[in-house]
């Protein structure tokens, strides 16, 4: 991971994204404490892909944000290896 790069990001985009992983957050601790109450684990695994898809929601609407602006503006100043930045994010994301 870079270290080094920041990103403001409008307000709106912000909430956004603050959101959903309260969300995620809110659908993990659930997941704890149904282990912690023993539940049965279909119900658990059930509970785990939901998280599993807000996560997936979440880094396509991050994905999607990335694309249209540091991308975009990177690209509009030369920066070439922008591209193998995104090809090397997206190989890992299709895993």
């Amino acid at each position: 991971m870079d270290c080094c790069k920041t990103k403001h990001r409008e307000e709106k985009e912000y909430r956004d994204l603050i959101k959903r992983l309260n969300r995620v957050e809110g659908q993990i601790r659930g997941i704890r404490g149904m282990v912690e109450k023993e539940a049965y684990c279909t119900d658990i695994l059930t509970q785990v892909l939901a998280v599993k898809a807000a996560l997936d929601s979440f880094s396509k609407v991050l994905l999607e944000n990335h694309i249209k602006t540091c991308v975009i503006s990177e690209i509009k100043e030369g920066k070439e290896e922008t591209i193998e930045e995104l090809l090397a994010i997206l190989q890992k994301m299709m895993k």
